[in-house]
């Protein structure tokens, strides 16, 4: 059965240790790389939570979620400066900044159970409320483009994405 537990120390070896496969590696930074990020947002005092995606009592995955209600951070001016941005500024929201299967686990359908957990813990609004939960994926990668479109997830901001950029996607609450 798949469930999230925090990471902590009795966990944290068993996701460092995961990998995706090599043709995936520049979809997702490592998760070293992730818990690196996480721990400097804590100590920036921002909201961040890290959990380790457990089939049974193995862990097959890692995912940290976010929230914010400032894009000010963001490189893109172009779109942040978009009609289509205005609905979005300055609202609340949370957002799936990683998400990875470790690559013996892939194709079992631990992927698509973890990622409804997940939208299960952020709709609790852990942080307050949102508007919107948000993500982004590499272009090319049609596995993750294929899932977050089955939760409801909207492609948003295409026209402003350049070479190297990835695709933001959306889901309203």
């Amino acid at each position: 059965m798949i469930h999230l537990e925090k990471i902590k120390y009795e966990n944290y070896e068993d996701v460092r240790n995961l990998h995706v496969s090599k043709e995936q590696e520049t979809f997702v930074a490592s998760n070293m790389t992730s818990l690196a990020d996480a721990y400097i947002t804590l100590m920036d005092e921002e909201p961040i939570f890290t959990f380790a995606i457990y089939n049974d009592e193995t862990v097959v995955g890692f995912i940290m979620i976010g929230y914010d209600d400032d894009w000010s951070g963001e490189e893109r001016e172009d779109w942040l400066n978009s009609p289509e941005f205005k609905e979005y500024n300055g609202k609340k929201y949370y957002y799936i900044w990683r998400f990875m299967i470790g690559e013996e686990y892939q194709k079992k359908g631990y992927g698509r159970e973890a990622f409804k957990k997940a939208l299960e813990f952020v709709r609790t609004k852990p942080c307050g409320d949102a508007q919107y939960i948000t993500l982004s994926y590499e272009p090319e990668n049609v596995v993750a483009k294929k899932l977050y479109a089955s939760f409801g997830f909207e492609e948003k901001f295409i026209k402003y994405l350049h070479e190297g950029d990835e695709v933001s996607a959306i889901l309203k609450f």
